[in-house]
């Protein structure tokens, strides 16, 4: 995921990142605010132990929604 797929999908990336990785508070994601520097800098603040785990995890939420649209366009439904 590069920075502007993380802005252009903020809104919807910020509610499942709050879900999965509940350390991240609302004045976090207000100050990242699809920002990827400010969102590395957290995510290593918050999980640097778990940084790796918490990237892999941002890269196959991204991966996941383009996949299925994929799929719509090789098999559109007649």
């Amino acid at each position: 995921m590069n920075a502007d797929q993380l802005k252009g999908r903020w809104m919807q990336f910020k509610g499942d990142l709050k879900a999965k990785w509940g350390k991240f508070t609302d004045n976090d994601l207000t100050e990242i605010e699809g920002n990827m520097d400010k969102f590395v800098g957290k995510v290593q603040e918050r999980y640097g132990d778990k940084k790796s785990e918490l990237m892999k995890w941002a890269e196959a939420w991204h991966a996941k929604p383009a996949a299925k649209a994929e799929r719509k366009t090789k098999n559109p439904v007649a």
